[in-house]
């Protein structure tokens, strides 16, 4: 991991848990493996800090612990460092389940990241509690155990008793993977009583079986989006819908997270599904012209591998990240250096090796604008250039060929570097503009809850404007200016994270290195 992204670990930690659990969660980023001790000794805090900081982290699944290599009774942990980047993501998670589930949905996602985990029992009885509208049992339960079904919610591990001649010092978990979407069994009338007060919460049938959530069926969702939407703005909804399908239908039979093709599927299974899921007379009509279309574009995101049951075809994932990454930063190179900057890189990534003198032909553009326009790409690392000697020439530069090629990981993996530290800057700039005017920020909220209690008891507009103007013209102009200034970072920090995520997918996808993705399996 970069220090860029250490920084930006960092600096998340500290704005959701505070400073303590931020000293710690450094003390893990720059190790591996280390034991309370070790932590205690670096970071100079308290063994009772260190300790209460622990917790926290391991309460939103932060940190993971195992027995030491070399003592068994001591335990060592590890920070989760791709998990910690999820936390910018929470309010995401909780719209995605907004748009699928309504509020009861939203509110069981939003209550268990707020909380780490949670029972099913409990999330029912809070939802229950909190809602303004009578809901009734048996729909909180069975959105809820829909959510489990769709593998949005996993059970988390239990602990594993020891025998009584055993001693553990360290506790293991433990669930069998079998068990990980096996919804619980809520007794509703058992419920009804725990609501009423007859019986306890920890009398529930499911006390012991916490649930969180689960981050890489979210980021599949997140994946799926980026490449409807791809062919959405290219090809028109009706051939979105149909990917939609074929990605659904990819489903059944292939690893969500595998990595470049898919397992096959057939034109007519495609159109098995559309008979019992869609109205879209049109897409049912020419499904084979739309599957068709989507296979000859230049995107590749399918490909056309039999001619069983009226066309076999598979989804080229790698193909699909490789060219939406490659457009995300010829935009990049489009905003930093200008058209011209991204026609040499299209040429480059089209010819894979090219000299300088056949590279400015290609690309119409003057000998002297394309020198200077190639070296500026190479001096920030979007070109690079290789030597060939020629025969008999020595070890003269002049005597040989020196042709600029891209460098596909290497652009994304420091692109990827850039968008930590522009989201890092991002949320301290954002901190400082709330700390700096907090003053202001929280009179004007006083201001706003006075002025909707005095509305509540039906107070006059004349006496409601008197209130209103203890804000001063000069104090409501500053404070106008710096919401401005929170909203627009806000939007900035939710566009960087995409392009976080898109980079993520190409690394996941096109490459074997480890990714955010793969670990969130």
């Amino acid at each position: 991991m970069s220090l860029d992204y250490g920084n930006l670990c960092s600096v998340i930690l500290k704005q959701y848990f505070g400073e303590v659990v931020q000293i710690v969660g450094d003390c893990l980023f720059v190790a591996n493996w280390r034991t309370l001790y070790n932590i205690v000794k670096t970071t100079k805090l308290t063994r009772r800090e260190v300790c209460k900081a622990l917790a926290v982290l391991f309460k939103y699944h932060l940190v993971s612990f195992r027995t030491s290599n070399f003592n068994p009774n001591v335990a060592e942990y590890l920070l989760n460092r791709d998990e910690v980047l999820y936390v910018v993501r929470y309010a995401r998670y909780v719209h995605r389940m907004q748009m699928e589930y309504g509020n009861i949905g939203s509110f069981i996602c939003e209550e268990i990241l707020h909380n780490g985990s949670q029972t099913g029992t409990s999330l029912m009885l809070k939802y229950l509690a909190d809602a303004n509208e009578k809901e009734k049992i048996e729909t909180v339960r069975d959105i809820f155990v829909r959510m489990i079904r769709a593998n949005y919610l996993i059970k988390l591990p239990k602990l594993v008793q020891a025998e009584r001649s055993e001693t553990v010092a360290v506790p293991k978990l433990h669930i069998d993977v079998d068990d990980l979407f096996n919804p619980p069994n809520i007794d509703l009338s058992l419920l009804a009583k725990i609501r009423t007060g007859v019986i306890p919460l920890s009398h529930a049938g499911d006390s012991d079986t916490l649930w969180q959530i689960n981050f890489s069926r979210f980021h599949q969702d997140f994946r799926d989006s980026v490449m409807i939407g791809a062919i959405e703005r290219k090809m028109g909804s009706s051939a979105a819908e149909c990917f939609q399908y074929i990605l659904k239908q990819m489903y059944e039979r292939t690893d969500p997270w595998q990595r470049q093709i898919s397992n096959p599927f057939t034109v007519a299974e495609i159109k098995q599904l559309l008979v019992k899921n869609s109205k879209n007379f049109d897409l049912m009509t020419n499904l084979e012209q739309y599957i068709t279309l989507i296979a000859d574009d230049s995107l590749g995101f399918i490909r056309k591998i039999g001619e069983m049951g009226s066309g076999q075809y598979v989804v080229d994932l790698s193909q699909a990240f490789e060219e939406l990454t490659l457009c995300c930063i010829e935009n990049i190179i489009t905003e930093r250096f200008g058209s011209k900057a991204s026609r040499i890189f299209r040429v480059v990534r089209m010819k894979k090796y090219i000299e300088q003198e056949d590279l400015q032909k290609e690309a119409m553009i003057p000998a002297k604008e394309a020198k200077l326009l190639s070296y500026n790409l190479f001096q920030e690392q979007f070109l690079q250039i290789k030597s060939i000697r020629k025969p008999g020439g020595g070890g003269a530069a002049a005597k040989a060929f020196f042709l600029f090629h891209l460098k596909h990981l290497q652009i994304v993996t420091m692109l990827l570097d850039i968008c930590y530290k522009a989201l890092y800057n991002d949320i301290t700039r954002s901190n400082y503009e709330k700390v700096e005017h907090k003053r202001l920020i929280d009179k004007s909220q006083k201001l706003d809850s006075i002025v909707a209690t005095m509305k509540e008891r039906g107070e006059s507009e004349d006496y409601i404007a008197e209130i209103l103007e203890t804000l001063t013209p000069p104090e409501r102009e500053i404070l106008e200016k710096v919401k401005n200034r929170i909203k627009i970072l806000s939007k900035a920090e939710l566009t960087i994270d995409d392009n976080i995520f898109l980079l993520q997918m190409y690394i996941h996808h096109c490459s074997h290195l480890p990714t955010a993705a793969s670990a969130a399996k």
